[in-house]
C-alpha cells in the first residue's frame, strides 16, 4: 500500500519563508523530501535560509512582496521554469504593529487607523495575492494544497492585538470561501485549509510574551495559565499538522482548520 504522507518530490512554496516558524518548517520540509521555495523581502536572509537548505535537498530562495502581484507573477514564472510545477503553497507570511495594538493604559480611541490598515493588508491580502497568483498552475494539474496560517486571536478576540486579531479573523472565513471556490470552479482536487498555531515564541510577539530579563510577561503567565498544556508550542509541533495537509492523506480535507494550541481554544473557567 502506498504512503499518503508522501510528500518525496513535491514542490512546495513558502511566503515568510525565513521567520522562525518559516525556517523550521521550510528545514522540516526539506528533509522529508520536498522541493521548497521561500520567499521573502530580504535577499541576505533569504539566501542564507537557501544555503542551509541545500545541504538537505532541493531548494531556492527568491526575493518576493507578497502585496505585489507583479513581483509574485515574476516569482510563479522563476518557480515554474525551475522545477516545472506547484503542488502545494503555505501562507505563512504576515505580521503585527504596534500601532496596531492596543497598550494596557490605551483604549480602541487610540488605536492608529493607518498601522491597522498595514496589518490587515499584510495578513490578510498577504495571503489573497500569492493565492491567486499561484492558483492557475495548481489548476492546470487538477489538484494542489493551499494551507494559510491563522491565529488563536481568529478564534476569540485576544486583548490588545486588535488588527492582527480582525485580519486572521477574515482569514478563517477566507480559507472556507476558498474551498468552495476553488473546489467548484477549478478542481475538486484543489483544497485549502488553515492551521491555527498556540502560542509559539517568536521574534514578533517576544516583547509582549517576555521581559527584558527573559522573564514572563503578566501577559504569558495568562496565556499559559489559559493553556491545559501548561506552556508554549514549539515551532516543531506545527510540522505534522502541515505535513498532513499537504499530503494525500488529507484527500478529503478541505476548508477546514487545524488548531494546534495545546487545549488553548478548549479551555474555560
Amino acid at each position: 500500500m502506498r504512503n499518503l504522507f508522501d510528500i518525496n518530490g513535491k514542490v512546495v512554496v513558502l511566503t515568510g519563508g525565513y521567520g522562525i516558524l518559516g525556517r523550521n518548517i521550510a528545514h522540516y520540509l526539506v528533509e522529508q523530501g520536498a522541493k521548497v521555495v521561500a520567499l521573502g523581502r530580504s535577499e541576505e536572509q533569504g539566501r542564507e535560509l537557501e544555503n542551509e537548505l541545500k545541504k538537505k535537498g532541493e531548494a531556492l530562495f527568491l526575493v518576493s512582496d507578497v502585496l505585489d502581484k507583479k513581483v509574485l507573477e515574476q516569482n510563479r514564472e522563476d518557480i515554474v521554469a525551475r522545477f516545472g510545477t506547484i503542488d502545494a503553497l503555505l501562507n505563512a507570511a504576515g505580521g503585527n504593529m504596534a500601532g496596531a495594538t492596543i497598550a494596557p493604559d490605551k483604549t480602541f480611541l487610540d488605536l492608529d487607523l493607518d498601522a491597522f490598515r498595514k496589518v490587515v493588508e499584510l495578513n490578510l491580502f498577504g495571503t489573497v495575492l500569492p493565492t491567486q497568483v499561484f492558483v492557475p498552475v495548481m489548476a492546470k494539474n487538477g489538484k494542489g494544497a493551499i494551507v494559510n496560517f491563522c491565529s488563536e486571536s481568529a478564534l476569540r478576540p485576544l486583548t490588545r492585538v486588535m488588527g492582527y486579531g480582525a485580519a486572521k479573523a477574515a482569514i478563517t472565513n477566507y480559507t472556507k470561501y476558498m474551498a468552495a471556490e476553488l473546489a467548484t470552479k477549478f478542481s475538486p482536487g484543489l483544497r485549502v485549509n488553515a492551521i491555527v498555531p498556540g502560542f509559539i515564541l517568536t521574534n514578533q510577539n517576544r516583547s509582549l510574551l517576555t521581559n527584558e530579563d527573559g522573564t514572563l510577561t503578566d501577559r504569558a503567565k495568562t496565556i499559559i495559565a489559559h493553556t491545559p498544556a501548561g506552556r508554549f508550542a514549539e515551532p516543531e509541533e506545527l510540522f505534522g499538522t502541515i505535513h498532513y495537509l499537504i499530503s494525500d492523506a488529507s484527500s478529503f480535507v478541505t476548508g477546514v482548520h487545524s488548531v494546534v494550541d495545546g487545549g488553548f481554544d478548549a479551555f474555560s473557567i
